[in-house]
């Protein structure tokens, strides 16, 4: 694990990342380099890349050790292992489960 140091915002004397991204003319999140995180809870649902639904499973086959998973749509039939992802908040996927 590398040595922390100290945040640019903090040395420099200003509240908060956001007081600091403001002073500095900095759009978007507290300019750590990360990605910008969701407020809340998300979810991350797989759906499938031809019909876009969240109605896909994993298929195992062969030897136990020695799988090759691939994801089955249950809509369109499709078969792949490029499975898509969608990032959910927590009231977007509490109305996806209760659609099911």
């Amino acid at each position: 694990m590398g040595k922390l140091s100290t945040p640019d915002w903090i040395r420099e004397g200003y509240d908060s990342p956001e007081a600091y991204n403001k002073a500095k003319g900095v759009k978007g999140s507290s300019g750590s380099g990360k990605k910008s995180v969701k407020s809340g809870k998300t979810f991350k649902v797989k759906i499938c890349p031809k019909c876009k639904s969240h109605e896909v499973s994993v298929v195992l086959q062969g030897e136990e050790g020695k799988r090759a998973d691939e994801w089955e749509c249950r809509k369109c039939k499709w078969t792949g292992r490029n499975i898509g992802e969608k990032e959910l908040n927590e009231d977007d996927f509490l109305k996806l489960m209760e659609e099911k």
